[in-house]
């Protein structure tokens, strides 16, 4: 079990690892470091190298035991920063509870594994040992965080010339491919699933999906690097955490009620982790919409400017986790919604506090 705190910092580019001055300066050094999760401005797709870059510069400077998740993408208002996970097992007695972390990778994910069986076996493998090495339950699991990897045009020409069909001949849509797969073993690993639903939703079923799975793709790693934040009765620390989901993309009420369970916890909303994405439908709440249409603009693009917004407006700054592609990240056209926040103190009888919305 490790408690931790977290700092978020804006970064001035991909490659800004001042924030560990920031560590220094609250009295921790990259040692403690646990995860480094951030937003940096590249495009978000197949080619975004800001991903790369950020990994290339934060990696050799936190723990071999430690993950980086770098989510491209600031369209919008989104600010580019990071949020530091740093272990922190200091006791509190005028805390009951706290935030909990744990941070792992699966295997290498060979090729023609991506997006299939192997992958989402894989992911739900490590978070169930991640949930262990937490000693919590899988219902105090409130985000469970991963980064995994894709198909570039070298992947997918090594598997047909062995005469394997990869899971997706477009680059792109291997993003789609694996993040679903990682997602549904999430929501294996943590219950919310049996194997034949997720093997049909791995299909194509739109069916199943889990609250407290946030999963993106990039070309800079193999494996895929996994995050389990929870709460704990055994942790004594301010911070707290809830998951809820956005039903669609205007779902600014689910957002404004998991602010109003913080407020009632007299708590502050320290970082919100949600997914986005365009409805698969063609349509939200009636209307056509053409994220999915746009040659010009990829539809994750459209996405996580949209939910950003929002985002930004109930957190109060643009240092929000938006990332886009939801698929089995929430309900279709919705997306996964975690809230951290901080409490002060009280020596009174424990609240609902990391309560499901």
């Amino acid at each position: 079990m490790t408690g931790v705190r977290l700092l978020t910092v804006p970064t001035t580019g991909p490659d800004d690892t001042d924030a560990l001055d920031t560590l220094s300066g609250n009295g921790y050094s990259a040692d403690d470091v646990l995860a480094v999760v951030g937003k940096t401005e590249g495009n978000g797709c197949v080619n975004d190298f800001s991903r790369t870059l950020a990994a290339a510069a934060w990696e050799p400077r936190i723990g071999p035991d430690a993950v980086t998740v770098f989510s491209g993408g600031t369209e919008g208002v989104l600010a580019p920063h990071v949020n530091l996970l740093i272990a922190d097992d200091t006791h509190d007695p005028r805390h009951d509870r706290g935030l909990v972390a744990a941070v792992g990778e699966t295997p290498v994910i060979p090729p023609e594994d991506l997006g299939r069986v192997g992958q989402m076996e894989a992911v739900r493998d490590t978070v169930a040992k991640l949930v262990v090495d937490l000693g919590i339950s899988a219902d105090d699991v409130h985000l469970v965080l991963v980064k995994c990897p894709l198909l570039t045009s070298t992947d997918i020409t090594g598997l047909r010339d062995r005469g394997i069909e990869p899971a997706s001949g477009d680059t792109y849509e291997s993003m789609a491919r694996s993040r679903a797969a990682s997602s549904l073993g999430i929501a294996l690993s943590l219950g919310e699933i049996d194997e034949d639903t997720a093997r049909a939703a791995l299909a194509g079923q739109r069916t199943a999906w889990s609250n407290r799975a946030s999963a993106s793709s990039g070309a800079e790693l193999n494996t895929c690097h996994v995050l389990v934040l929870g709460v704990s009765t055994e942790a004594s620390n301010p911070l707290r955490a809830l998951h809820t989901e956005m039903t669609d993309a205007y779902d600014l009420a689910a957002l404004q009620k998991a602010a109003d369970v913080v407020a009632q916890d007299g708590g502050r909303i320290r970082q919100l982790f949600v997914k986005a994405e365009s409805d698969p439908s063609g349509t939200i709440r009636g209307l056509r919409h053409t994220m999915l249409t746009d040659s010009d603009i990829n539809a994750t693009r459209h996405a996580r400017a949209a939910v950003g917004a929002l985002t930004a407006a109930v957190k109060g700054d643009g240092a929000v986790y938006v990332s886009g592609g939801a698929e089995h990240q929430g309900r279709p056209g919705g997306g996964s919604v975690t809230v951290v926040y901080e409490v002060d103190p009280v020596p009174t009888a424990p609240s609902n506090r990391g309560a499901d919305l």
